[in-house]
């Protein structure tokens, strides 16, 4: 199969759409979500999307499989929460191998369904690495500033054990996303470098950054430059920005990067920014005009959408990037 590298500089690739979105129809309730297995666990399991992998398997397959069929090249596991830090919510901590190793295969799975049947068009699977719950550079206490609720060595510890169960069920591309707190995301990018010198393997790496609001920094206060800079010295396939904003909202922050990164650069936007419900209602063709506007100034190698965003606005946006040639990678001196 020909590798990630040698596509992204020949056509801009789509990932795929909101998980969460999409299991939200499936109207699953706290049985649902339990299963047999699972059916006398002292905690309440409903809003575990995770757990889904394990109790609702078809359904993540079928989800999966109506973004590849909209045209998405990499979809991503249900890991969003996979680590022993986001787990403990549910006391489920020692689940969480079998949680990631169960979702990459599933994905992998479709994955590989669809590549046999169109070996021009490979698929890749990329493994879902969220932020925790929990934030190392920041105080949740305001009486407190110093106060840390969890560490940069318990991070490392927890992404490291969450990556390895990632590329055991098959995993492609590690996906560091929706980093809210750039230390955070360093934990987990050291992590994987141990993972890759421990099995002296390669894997492509994706890092997406969020942007909390319209003040156009992370929620630890970084610039879209900052942000860029404080992750570089690491060997990554591709940095952009995934959530919180809408497709508009994020070009200037994309055109930010993009000037200024000789990686691929991606971005999966909300379907606009939420309404009062916290619904998103940007449709598919909206969110593919403002998609447009990136492709047409070159900013972008990746694209896909995060919350609110359906196979309909996959499709919408794969139609649109598949006339234009990728931002050109920028090489250095």
């Amino acid at each position: 199969m020909e590798n990630i590298e040698d596509i992204l500089k020949k056509r801009i690739l789509v990932l795929d759409g909101a998980m969460g979105t999409m299991l939200q129809r499936y109207k699953f309730q706290e049985a649902d979500f339990r299963g047999e297995r699972f059916k006398d666990w002292p905690s309440d399991l409903q809003g575990n999307n995770d757990l889904l992998s394990l109790t609702q398997p078809e359904a993540v397959k079928e989800i999966h499989r109506k973004f590849l069929e909209a045209g998405a090249d990499i979809i991503e596991t249900n890991t969003f929460s996979g680590t022993t830090i986001a787990m403990a919510d549910y006391d489920m901590e020692e689940l969480v191998y079998e949680l990631n190793y169960e979702s990459a295969k599933i994905a992998k799975q479709v994955a590989e369904e669809f590549t046999k049947k169109n070996p021009g068009k490979p698929r890749f699977v990329a493994g879902s690495i969220g932020p925790t719950n929990k934030t190392a550079s920041m105080s949740p206490d305001v009486n407190d500033p110093g106060f840390r609720a969890i560490s940069f060595d318990e991070l490392r510890i927890a992404y490291k054990q969450q990556i390895e169960a990632l590329l055991d069920g098959g995993a492609d591309i590690l996906l560091v996303e929706t980093i809210f707190d750039t230390l955070n995301a360093k934990a987990a990018l050291f992590a994987i470098e141990e993972v890759k010198e421990d099995r002296n393997i390669e894997v492509p790496v994706m890092v997406s950054g969020t942007i909390t609001d319209a003040s156009g920094r992370t929620l630890s206060g970084q610039t879209a430059e900052a942000f860029l800079i404080s992750i570089s010295h690491i060997p990554i396939l591709s940095v952009g920005f995934n959530c919180a904003l809408g497709a508009k909202q994020l070009v200037p922050h994309l055109e930010v990067v993009s000037a200024k990164s000789e990686f691929a650069i991606s971005a999966h936007p909300n379907a606009g920014l939420p309404n009062a419900f916290g619904e998103y209602d940007e449709t598919p063709a909206q969110m593919a005009a403002q998609i447009k506007e990136y492709v047409e100034k070159g900013l972008v190698n990746i694209v896909g959408g995060c919350c609110g965003t359906t196979p309909e606005h996959i499709k919408a946006i794969a139609d649109v990037v598949k006339d234009y040639q990728p931002r050109k990678l920028l090489t250095t001196a």
